[in-house]
């Protein structure tokens, strides 16, 4: 899906644990402090379409966009039948299968202009892949996320600690403008990202970046410096 109908819509702090490291990062806008940390109601932003880039695409280093670039494994859903005002208890109808999304970010733009469409939007930041699972095939509610960089174990956890789960998300977005047949949802990312290390630890010119997600499948990109 090289171009969805519209932007990726993408959910914020979707995991207790990520929700926590990034309400203690100094890079959360959306929280006064740790008692805020925890949403309570979905944070939904967008990415857009011209950020994908293939399962095994590089991902690009840009000049003056390089400096704090992070990782996130997500779970992202297909959306097959659209509508408007979906309920919760008919939402899981709406999707047609399931997908693997880097929510590649540039959290120093995150930080810099206190929202995330500047530092999640740029070209070549949401590598997607490596295909569509259906929705029959697979338990949503169960899957295990993984991400590794160079090898290296950074995040690992069950789709089953979802904040919001996906009923909730396809409710949520669907009661202010209808979902199209083809519209991404990335579902949010768990622990482990890079600001979660003391200091950040950031990607770098040839770091290899996988995410995984059992019964999908993984995707494995490169970063790679632009000149």
């Amino acid at each position: 899906m090289p171009r969805p109908p519209r932007n990726i819509f993408c959910v914020g702090k979707n995991y207790h644990a990520h929700a926590r490291e990034f309400a203690s990062s100094g890079y959360d806008s959306s929280a006064a402090g740790a008692a805020d940390a925890i949403p309570a109601a979905p944070i939904i932003f967008s990415k857009p379409w011209t950020s994908i880039s293939g399962p095994a695409a590089d991902i690009p280093l840009l000049p003056g966009l390089d400096g704090g670039v992070d990782y996130e494994a997500e779970l992202a859903v297909v959306i097959g039948r659209g509508g408007r005002a979906i309920p919760k208890a008919q939402a899981m109808a709406h999707v047609f299968g399931y997908t693997v999304v880097n929510d590649v970010t540039a959290r120093d733009l995150q930080q810099t202009h206190k929202q995330w469409l500047l530092g999640k939007g740029i070209d070549g930041f949401c590598p997607m892949g490596p295909w569509i699972v259906t929705a029959d095939a697979v338990e949503a509610g169960a899957m295990r996320v993984t991400c590794t960089v160079n090898g290296e174990p950074r995040q690992d956890a069950s789709t089953a600690d979802l904040i919001f789960d996906i009923p909730t998300l396809i409710e949520t977005i669907s009661r202010s403008m209808a979902l199209l047949p083809g519209d991404v949802i990335a579902t949010g990312t768990p622990e482990g990202v890079g600001i979660g290390f003391r200091p950040p630890r950031f990607l770098r010119e040839g770091d290899v970046v996988e995410c995984a997600i059992s019964g999908i499948g993984r995707i494995r990109n490169t970063l790679r410096r632009v000149a």
